[in-house]
């Protein structure tokens, strides 16, 4: 039996990222391998989950590491998921960034998202009890 390890990463080998995202749907991704690419190599903090050699699962931040980081794709191959692996990226994903107090992610309405995000210390920003607050975001 192998062993699941979370670890900082860099380089990953692109067919292997593409057949991850490929794996939870995420083809908005995979349609333009070049800006996948350029969208992992601007991450400030990359984080595979590797099963064996394999690459099950993935999360990468964007930061200015002082007032704001902004948690972007958490991955977890169909397979694997519900195993804390999912947890495990996230946790590692933000663990550079403790004095960091925003941290934001955006994702879709799927209900299993919002429970794993709140499970994780994120509040959705219609139901902030901190104070008034509003979530703008723009697609283009």
């Amino acid at each position: 039996m192998t062993t699941i390890k979370v670890v900082k990463a860099k380089d990953l080998p692109l067919r292997e990222v593409i057949e991850l995202y490929r794996a939870v749907e995420w083809v908005a991704y995979t349609k333009d391998p070049g800006n996948l690419v350029r969208a992992l190599e601007g991450s400030s903090t990359l984080v595979a989950a590797l099963d064996g050699q394999r690459l099950i699962g993935l999360a990468r931040v964007i930061s200015d590491d002082a007032s704001i980081c902004y948690h972007q794709d958490i991955l977890v191959r169909p397979s694997h998921q519900g195993k804390g692996i999912g947890r495990a990226l996230a946790e590692r994903a933000l663990g550079d960034y403790p004095h960091v107090r925003q941290k934001v992610l955006i994702t879709d309405a799927e209900p299993k998202q919002k429970a794993f995000y709140e499970a994780l210390g994120y509040t959705q920003a219609d139901e902030f009890q901190g104070g008034s607050i509003r979530a703008f975001v723009r697609f283009d």
